[in-house]
Parts: structure tokens; sequence; C-alpha cells
């Protein structure tokens, strides 16, 4: 598609129609293509960008949150791995993906949306294939499905670019229900995910070509019913089915969508094999601080130093590495970078950062823990033993994670839009605050739950409140999810705004590595309910937060 040399989404009549006397008149001194380009810009333009982003998302998100279903199938189909080790593999691609949401922040300006989503796109996929050739053999070594976990990554850093790019597409007055609808029909990849890998698996999705199925060796299922031992499972389709998307996607991407050439979006990007090289380079840069923060936390038999450091102080440090080391790339992309990074000087960034943090990273924290938690918590009895030893006792009564988990994602997901647009009419900041009150609530509510289950011989009795609290905490974040992006869409201005977008969904993406890492731990301990408890902490800090910056009476921006 052409370049677009001049965008004025402000204006009420370009938006509708893309033409008025001063479009007209501007262009009589253009050359008649770039002329052609700028009568047909507006509505039908920014729409065309979004219905491809939103797939293009969807599967980004799909593939990057993959392993928290495939760990289950790797377990029930007896892959050699301690579920420890399987949970290392969902830690892995959440901290890959939100790191890689850094550079991702950056892609539109240094790259240009088309060559950005198109890249990206085409990227996924390699752990896309890559996954469903190593799930072909039990014998595929650890550290194999961990690079391909890594990885996976470039899927959740495709969510800072994308909603960057989206939002320089519609004009203020409608971003918090197009950036609700680009990232809530985005997200659906994570129920899109946890409904099509366990159904695909069913049967031979490529025929001959896809391989041999692996028998079960415990019960699974998917939204059909359950599964019993002993069945086939093609456990590959859960990396071969999302090739199949991602090739039109691509084609898709490079085709049909634009890039915005104007000062204050990607005004210099040169030539697309030019942009590619950026990215590639960006990316490397996101990867190389990714591993060797995971290599510090992780333990030596998974793979890491073993030294074991505490996730809460190499978090920080990886982040800051990563921007550090991009700032240090020559030429035009420092120029570009040290423009952007003036975000970094302004506090509502930092304030938006822990807000978002709340909505967003429990969103995908919660998508990725809670399969793993179910089959964990309720498929087995937990007791301790004469030696204070948790002894774990397979519970034939408990429920399928993979007939489950998908609700509370699907839930958050479809509720987005409507937290934006419900913020569009009476403002972002209310509508955050109600649903951060209703957060706290409901994490105190999950912990009681999760204690009782963890501590009783029959934890599927206390499946339905566990799991309808959750329902709650998912919808509660998704409403958010679309109220703190209309926030910021008012608090920043229109050259801020898309990297301020993109660093937040950066942080909260770190959700989809820490919230797994806690409930893994706080499950081996005997104490899941802590967890829960942690976060009602949080959340309560986050109401105060966002009533300081933009709901008391001398609120900085008030309502936004």
């Amino acid at each position: 598609m052409t370049d677009l040399h001049h965008w004025d989404i402000e204006n009420a009549q370009f938006w509708e129609s893309g033409v008025s006397h001063w479009d007209i008149e501007s262009t009589r001194s253009l050359e008649s293509s770039r002329k052609k380009t700028i009568l047909s810009t507006g509505k039908k333009i920014a729409y065309r960008n979004l219905w491809i982003s939103i797939p293009s998302l969807l599967c980004g998100f799909a593939v990057w949150l993959s392993w928290s279903i495939i760990t289950v199938q790797m377990l029930n189909a007896g892959f050699p791995f301690t579920e420890s080790e399987l949970f290392t593999l969902t830690a892995i691609a959440g901290f890959s993906g939100a790191t890689l949401r850094i550079p991702s922040t950056f892609f539109i300006r240094i790259a240009g949306g088309r060559n950005t989503i198109f890249f990206t796109t085409a990227l996924l996929l390699i752990p896309a294939f890559g996954t469903g050739v190593a799930l072909l053999d039990k014998n595929t070594s650890l550290w194999i499905f961990q690079l391909l976990a890594l990885l996976s990554g470039i899927g959740g850093g495709n969510f800072a670019s994308s909603m960057s790019n989206i939002s320089f597409f519609f004009p203020k007055r409608t971003q918090g229900l197009f950036l609700g609808l680009n990232a809530g029909l985005g997200n659906f990849g994570v129920t899109t995910m946890q409904i099509l890998i366990p159904l695909v698996m069913t049967f031979g999705l490529l025929g001959t070509l896809g391989g041999e199925p692996t028998l079960l060796q415990s019960a699974s299922g998917s939204l059909l019913g359950k599964v019993p031992a002993g069945m086939a499972s093609y456990i590959q389709n859960a990396g071969f089915v999302w090739v199949l998307f991602l090739i039109p996607l691509a084609f898709a991407g490079w085709f049909g969508m634009h890039t915005i050439r104007t000062e204050h979006v990607s005004p210099r990007i040169g030539s697309p094999l030019a942009s590619f090289t950026k990215i590639s380079g960006m990316l490397l840069i996101g990867f190389f601080t990714a591993s060797v923060g995971l290599w510090l936390i992780m333990p030596e038999q998974t793979g890491g130093a073993g030294w074991m450091l505490s996730k809460w102080i190499v978090l920080p440090l990886v982040i800051f590495a990563t921007l550090f080391l991009l700032k240090l790339l020559p030429g035009e992309i420092k120029t570009n970078l040290s423009r952007q990074y003036k975000i970094f000087g302004n506090k509502h960034t930092w304030a938006m950062t822990i807000i978002y943090t709340m909505t967003f990273g429990s969103f995908i924290g919660y998508s990725a823990a809670l399969p793993l938690s179910i089959q964990i918590i309720f498929g087995f009895s937990h007791t301790l033993d004469s030696n204070g030893v948790w002894q774990h006792t397979a519970n034939p009564l408990g429920p399928s994670a993979l007939m489950y988990a998908w609700i509370g994602p699907f839930l958050g997901a479809l509720v987005r839009p409507v937290g934006g647009w419900i913020a569009d009419k009476v403002g972002g900041a209310w509508v955050t605050q109600i649903i951060s009150i209703i957060m706290v609530l409901g994490a105190l509510g999950a912990a009681y739950t999760m204690d009782a289950a963890y501590h009783s011989a029959s934890p599927e009795e206390y499946f339905l409140p566990f799991f309808l609290l959750f329902l709650i905490l998912f919808t509660a974040a998704g409403i958010g999810n679309g109220s703190t992006f209309r926030t910021i869409a008012v608090v920043f201005n229109k050259e801020l705004a898309g990297p301020v977008l993109g660093w937040t969904s950066a942080v909260a993406a770190y959700g989809a590595f820490l919230i797994p890492q806690i409930f893994g731990e706080q499950i081996k301990g005997g104490t899941p309910e802590y967890a829960l408890y942690g976060f009602a902490i949080f959340y309560a800090v986050c109401v105060m937060i966002n009533g300081w910056f933009y709901l008391r009476p001398n609120a900085y921006v008030k309502n936004p």
C-alpha cells in the first residue's frame, strides 16, 4: 500500500471523508500519486489497518501464550519433565514477550507501521513451526523447548508495536473504543488458543505431513469434554496450526496496511530492508537481556546459573539494560529513541505504568498461570505426611483445565472494548477506580477458596466459587484495560501517546512471567493463597495512585 504523507484525523471532515477544501489545496503542488493517497484517506483507511492489525495481534498472543496449554498436555502425555520444569516454559515465554515489548515500543517511528506488522508477524512462523516439530518427539531436550518458548516472545512483543501503530490512525475522541477493539480482539488470541489447541490435538490436522500422535498417559480434555487416558493426541498441532494463519496474515499486512509518513509518526524510515534490519537488531537486544535475566533467575537443573537471584532484583535490571543498550544504537535509531525517551521524564508515564500493570498484567498473568494451576490444585489431593512433606494424589473428580481455562480470558478480552467505550463516555479514571476495588475484593475471595481447596481431601468442591471469582477478576481486568488506554490517549500528546502505550504494555506484560512464577512457588510451598493476598495489596495501592493522580479535587488531570 502507498505511504500516507498527510494524516489529519482530528479534522472531523477529513476523518469522515478524507477530502476537504484545505486538503485539496494542499495537494496541488504534490505529485499525482501522493495526491491520490491523500484524497483516499480517512475513516476507511483507518478501519482497513485496524482489521488487519487485529488478527495479526491475535495470532501473536496465541503463539506467545500457547505454552500455558502445551505444558498441560505435555504433562498429560508423559513428557519426561517435572512440573517445575514445565512451569519454566510458561515463565520463559512470559519474560521474553514482556522484554521484547520494550524495543517494540519504538518500532513504528523507526521502521513504519506496515513494515513492522508484516515482519513481526512473519517472524512468528519460526517458533510456531519449530514448536510443532519439537513436540513430535518426547525425547526432545528441555533446552530446545526453552529456546522455542523464548522465541515465542515475539508474539508478546508485537502488542506494543501494534497498539502504538493503531493509536496514530484514530482521533482522540474515539481512541478508547478503537484501541480497545485492537487490544481486546487481539487478546482473544489467548481464548482462541485455549479453545483451538485442545481441539486440533484430537485429530490429524495435516494428515501424514503432521506426524504420528502421542498416547495420553493421563486424562485430558477440550471444549467438547474430557479425553480419557490412552487416547491419541496430536500435540504437535499446537504449533503447526498457527502456521496456517500466519502466512496469509503476513501477506495481508504487506499488501493491505499503510505507513503514516508524517513528522510525528514515521518520517524517515528508509527502505523495507533497512526497516527489517533495524527491527531485527533491536529484537536481538531484547532476546539477549531476557536470556541473561532468565539465566540469573533459573535453577541450574533447568539451564540457569543456579544463583537463583530474586526476580524482583533481576527484572528491573533487565528493563534498564534493555533501554540502555537500545540507546547505544547508532545514527537515526539513536536520534529517534532519544526523542521518544522523553516519556520517562513524565510522572504520568510511571503512574499509568503501575495502573496498567494491575489490569493487563493481571489479565495476561492469570491467562498464563490458570490452566496449570487448575490442573495441580484441583486435579490432585494434597496432604502432609508425618515428615511435613506434601504428598500429591491424583484426584479423579478434578475438573479438566483445558475445558475451563479459556472462559476467563474470553470474558476479559470481550469486555475490553466495552471498558474503552464506557471510558469515552464518563472518563477513564472513574472506570479504573471502580474495577480496582472489585479486583481487591475478588483477589481476597479467590485466595480463600484456593486455601480451602489445597487443604481439602475433596478439592473439587471448591472449584465453582474459585472459578467464578476468577471470572470476576478477568472481567474487571478487561474493563480496566480499556479504561487505562483511554486515560493514556487523553493525558499524553500525539507523539508521546504511542510510545507510552507501548512502554506501559511492556512492563505490564511481565505479569505473564511473574504471576506463573509466583503461583508455582506458592503452590510448591503449599500456600497458593499467599499469591492472591499479595495481588490484593498491589491492587489496593493502585486504587490510591489512580485516585491521587486523576480523581482527587486537585488532581493533575481530572478524570481523563
